[in-house]
């Protein structure tokens, strides 16, 4: 007697049931649960920022963008369910009373709805998700317009490249996908309820069967021959011929092209063949047709391009490529936006031809040459700005220019921010670390072009006198540099109207990067903001806390019962959280690649961060691609471990600059490029989002600058894309290479950081703040090229390229360090400092001068290398300079104290070359000097004391005075004490006019 198939799937108890109910409720509940609060607060945040507008559009996209494919594929899914069981045979006999199809089919048929709804559904939902994340697409293709550009190949606008074939491929691909999971799930049901069976050697199929199999079959080979059709567009971003060239080459459009019309024209012949399945029986035609599809995709596909390839391409490549090479260049160029027409090509000699001196732009670039390393610096300006261990500098710092006493300057400048890392012991309780250390405190800044003393005679001397020479010039007199609570304002070189920092690179570096602010009854002011008094944040920023409902939304986020129990927080509490600049940008904005480094600047009075961000695309025809994350990582990137772009691209434009607003929060965009098509198809999707450049100040823009990572984007496309003839392109020899960073001695080879430097305008003399790169010949030393792009508003975006001749043998940045390290003095110098000292050279410029001559500036720093003090920093030491002799030929070295002595040492003669016209040049500072009576600090080091007993003289007595009133400075800035700071300030300027009417 046979074993009776079970009927079903065994029954629960009620326990049981309770206990599945319960598990699937939390199981719902864990899923859910973290997207309904950040749904929630993320809805808070964004009406926070007034860009509620853009979270509801891109929510709405994505949840229509679910529901029309999770509909479509469920609903395909399910009649193909359907019909296979509708049309299932009435007997099915059963293979002996172990068939386990028949347990299968009766496991099914005792639930029938949930399989019949539930599989659908299931799939449905899944391809929903899937299918939301290409909201991008398809907003683009609502929204895009025209480039004004056609393809060479086709004619098309590069708009149908842009924003209609992406949308094209992706509902082509939900078509396969629907099908592809239609013909399985008919397949299977067949089978288990006996329209198809496999016993015997042939098997059976079931008329209906045979036709719904024939009928989902023929659509998937009729979406193929549709697939053939698009493909033939996407062989103009073909990589083929990669890493010589993006696009078309001649094997695609001469082979691979009449191949897709080919192979579209045998999809349909065997689409009608499967359709032909419909009315006969015989199955061999749509296997034939299956068959011959496969064979033609090889044979037509494959075998006949790589034929055209490797017996017409590979022998005669020169030739057969130019046209599509020079596609390619003209294609690159425009992506970029390094069209000629933006490029002033020039030749330049490598020589100089006339002396510096006599050279007005020279005077001022001269002038104007940076010490100070942004990248080196950060130790530096923590050592000696900090004030609270709680407050910390970026590194690397940055580099912005000011007018002050109407000369323009480049200034290191920094935000002096909060730092939760930093905290220690009690000061990381939550109260003390979420509503008490809640801001920084102030902007601080320093000349890049000097620093505060004179260096000792020799570097060893220096680094061994732990002194104060070296360091940045913190003050101008009675002007200081830096604004902060500290710093009565009419004092302040760069006036502030709030100084406090709620939001910055910093502060957000801790996973919980919140604060919970505003005043609570009957409570005093919590946050800390000097030793002496405390303060309650009363600006715009922040999302309301007072509510039960909200502190439970934000206990969960952050999952702190804190949020919820504390009595820090009053109906008026606020909590500000998403503090990065750049995330705030890229948050408001999620259509925008931000770059990699926002800065702060002052304007109108208040702090904010300059964040730049980019509108990019995949897929422009011809275009050459690369990958972000590559071509903008340099030196400093692999120091710091700054977050790259991990994105593929083939155009960019920076077309948004915004600001975030340090104390508020306040997140603005502003157009930049008006013409840029990708930005108009965004403001069609986010009307409003972004401002007009007519709202942006003149102040504002004056501290605009060229963003340093689309710089290095396209200082890697000009090492090819300079060139213009398709044959030279090919051959490669006119190629450059960016050069490696020579100031970097361990951990190998890495680009060389592009540089921002003040140089006088060679029409006008004025000063022009640049984005610089030396370029070298392709895997050569020697300098091929000198990249620069103008920042200044007038001239904004303008690039200058000095192409030095093939045969030119003017050193390269790594020859010139070399020749440099190996000068007998500097190597004298240095094993000296070995051992007891770190060694560090600062960015090595390269600068045009002498109308044709390439001169090399590099500070050299030392930090003591103290096992017990930990608190050593580095401090500039000497200057090192090159310059090629223009009537010797030679390569001249100065290594000298002050810029003025060491470029004594290159240039012809004797004087005071290292000074902008009108300023004294003395030994006293490196670079520029200060007008007489602006706080010029005076040399003491390499001084003799007086013998014992003798009474100093009153030049001795006022030196020793205005040592003690530094001292005195630097401990009132550490104490945090108002009082003490106005009085270390008036202590300081006594002595230095003490000083002064001693010395006369």
């Amino acid at each position: 007697m046979g074993m009776r198939p079970p009927t079903g799937l065994p029954s629960l108890s009620r326990r049981s049931r309770v206990l599945l109910v319960a598990a699937i409720v939390l199981a719902a509940l864990l899923l859910l649960g973290p997207r309904l609060t950040d749904t929630y607060t993320n809805w808070l945040w964004f009406g926070e920022v007034g860009f509620r507008s853009v979270y509801l559009t891109v929510l709405r996209t994505r949840i229509l963008l679910f529901l029309a494919v999770a509909v479509f594929v469920g609903v395909i899914v399910w009649l193909a369910l359907l019909l296979a069981y509708r049309t299932r045979p009435v007997f099915v006999p059963v293979a002996g009373p172990n068939d386990p199809i028949a347990r299968y089919r009766t496991t099914v048929m005792s639930r029938l709805r949930l399989f019949g709804i539930g599989i659908p559904l299931l799939l449905g939902v899944l391809s929903g998700l899937v299918a939301q994340s290409n909201w991008v697409t398809v907003q683009l293709f609502l929204n895009g317009g025209s480039f004004g550009e056609q393809d060479p190949q086709f004619h098309l606008d590069v708009g149908f490249y842009a924003f209609d074939l992406p949308f094209y491929r992706m509902v082509l691909n939900w078509l396969f996908v629907t099908v592809v999971i239609a013909f399985f799930a008919n397949l299977v049901t067949h089978y288990v309820f006996g329209g198809l069976r496999l016993s015997g050697r042939e098997g059976t199929l079931t008329r209906p069967a045979r036709v719904q199999l024939a009928v989902i079959a023929g659509l998937f080979v009729l979406l193929k021959a549709v697939a053939y059709w698009f493909d033939r567009y996407e062989l103009l971003s073909s990589s083929r011929k990669e890493p010589t060239f993006t696009g078309g080459s001649f094997t695609d459009i001469n082979a691979v092209l009449p191949a897709k019309l080919i192979l579209l024209s045998i999809a349909v012949i065997c689409a009608i063949a499967f359709f032909a399945g419909i009315v006969l029986r015989d199955l061999r035609v749509p296997a034939m047709a299956a068959a011959l599809l496969v064979l033609s995709s090889v044979l037509v596909g494959a075998v006949w391009p790589l034929v055209v390839e490797q017996f017409s391409v590979k022998p005669n490549a020169q030739v057969k490529e130019a046209d599509y090479i020079e596609r390619n260049i003209a294609a690159t160029r425009q992506a970029f936006g390094i069209t000629p027409d933006k490029i002033d090509y020039q030749n330049y000699k490598g020589d100089g031809t006339k002396n510096p001196r006599d050279v007005p732009a020279d005077k001022q670039t001269i002038a104007n040459i940076r010490l100070l390393d942004p990248n080196v610096l950060s130790p530096t300006f923590t050592q000696l700005q900090q004030l609270k261990n709680f407050y910390g500098f970026p590194n690397p710092l940055d580099i912005d220019r000011y007018s002050i006493k109407g000369e323009v300057q480049d200034y290191i400048v920094a935000a002096r921010e909060l730092e939760p890392t930093s905290l220690k012991d009690n000061q990381t309780d939550w109260i003390n670390k979420h509503t008490v250390y809640t801001h920084g405190n102030g902007f601080v800044a320093a000349p890049a072009n000097r620093v505060n003393k004179a260096a000792a005679k020799d570097a060893a001397a220096a680094a061994a006198s732990g002194g104060d020479s070296g360091y940045p010039v913190f003050a101008d007199g009675q002007l200081s540099f830096i604004s902060d609570l500290f710093t009565p304002q009419d004092r302040q070189a760069i006036k502030v109207d709030q100084p406090r920092i709620y939001f910055g690179e910093l502060i957000s570096q801790s996973d919980a990067d919140y604060a919970v602010v505003g005043p609570v009854s009957g409570q005093p002011a919590r946050e800390y903001d000097t030793d002496s008094a405390q303060f309650t944040y009363d600006g715009s920023g922040g999302v309301p806390i007072g509510s039960w409902f909200n502190r439970l939304a934000f206990a969960a986020k952050y999952a702190e019962r804190n949020i919820l129990f504390s009595g820090a927080i009053g109906k008026d509490s606020k909590i500000i959280y998403n503090r990065n600049p750049r995330d705030r940008v890229q948050k408001v904005a999620p259509w925008l690649t931000t770059d990699g480094n926002a800065y702060p600047a002052v304007v109108q009075g208040r702090i904010v961060w300059i964040v730049d961000a980019y509108t990019s695309l995949d897929n422009y025809p011809y275009a050459q691609k690369t990958s972000l994350e590559g071509a903008v990582e340099d030196s400093i990137d692999k120091k710091t471990g700054r977050l790259l772009p991990r994105k593929e691209v083939s155009y960019i434009r920076n077309s948004v600059k915004a600001t975030v607003d340090a104390y508020d929060g306040t997140v603005t965009l502003y157009e930049t490029d008006s013409k840029d098509p990708v930005l108009k198809a965004w403001r069609g999707v986010f009307p409003g989002a972004v401002k007009p450049e007519s709202e942006i100040t003149a102040e504002l823009r004056s501290h605009f600058r060229y963003p340093e990572d689309l710089f290095k984007v396209q200082r890697e496309m000009l090492t090819k894309y300079h060139v213009n003839d398709p044959r030279e392109f090919f051959q490669n020899n006119a190629f450059w290479s960016v050069p490696a960073d020579p100031t970097v001695t361990e951990g190998g080879a890495f680009k060389q950081p592009p540089y921002y430097v003040l140089t006088g305008d060679p029409k006008t003399s004025k000063a022009s703040f640049n984005l610089t790169s030396a370029m070298v010949g392709f895997n050569r030393q020697f300098l091929s090229a000198y990249i620069s792009v103008r920042s200044d508003p007038e001239n904004y975006g303008k690039f200058t390229v000095l192409q030095l001749p093939t045969e030119s043998q003017t050193q390269g940045p790594q020859q010139t360090q070399n020749t440099m390290t190996i000068n007998d003095e500097v190597s004298r110098d240095r094993t000296l400092l070995q051992g007891a000292n770190k060694i560090r050279y600062g960015n090595l410029l390269t600068l045009p001068i002498a109308d044709g001559g390439i001169l090399y500036v590099e500070p050299l720093y030392t930090e003591r290398n103290s096992g017990t003090n930990t608190s050593t920093f580095p401090q500039l030491a000497r200057v090192l300079v090159s310059y090629r002799d223009p009537e010797t030929g030679n390569v001249k070295v100065g290594y000298e104290p002050t810029l003025a002595a060491a470029l004594d040492k290159v240039f012809p003669g004797s004087g005071s070359a290292a000074t902008a016209p009108g300023q004294e040049g003395t030994p006293g500072q490196q670079g520029t000097n200060p007008p007489p009576n602006q706080g010029t600090i005076p040399p003491n080091q390499g001084t003799n004391p007086p013998p014992p007993g003798t009474p100093p003289s009153a030049k001795d007595a006022a030196v020793l005075e205005l040592d003690s009133a530094l001292a005195n400075l630097r401990a009132a800035q550490t104490s945090g004490d108002l009082g003490k700071l106005g009085e270390a300030f008036t202590r300081l300027d006594t002595a230095i006019k003490n000083y002064e009417k001693a010395g006369r």
